[in-house]
């Protein structure tokens, strides 16, 4: 039986798991009283530093799925996306609108990345 390695456990979620030379990861702004843009760049930053507690980095991206309130923001998100996923390493990604839990979150990534 393969080893399941959760990180930052909490009693209703981890802020990653790793099982079978994969990562799994769930971001949110930490500060979500913040614009867009300022929101998708501490996710973007948060996800690094998740990869880097699951022996992992961007360029190791399997899989992105963006969660949006408002889909005018896809633009905003784009830009910083593109300056921030390695050349040559995007991953499959697909980006859909949704409600968020809070209407202060305006985004939320769920990440898979090999490690």
């Amino acid at each position: 039986m393969s080893t399941i390695t959760r990180i930052g456990v909490t009693r209703r979620y981890a802020d990653a798991v790793v099982h079978n030379g994969t990562a799994h990861i769930v971001e949110v702004a930490d500060d979500n009283t913040q614009p867009i843009e300022s929101q998708v760049k501490q996710c973007l930053a948060q996800i690094e530093e998740r990869l880097k507690l699951c022996n992992s980095d961007k360029s190791r991206l399997l899989q992105v799925l963006i969660y949006i309130k408002d889909l005018e923001h896809v633009p905003i998100l784009n830009a910083l996306w593109d300056e921030w996923v390695p050349e040559g390493s995007a991953p499959v990604r697909a980006c859909v609108q949704a409600n968020m839990v809070t209407s202060q979150y305006l985004i939320e990534f769920v990440v898979t990345a090999a490690v």
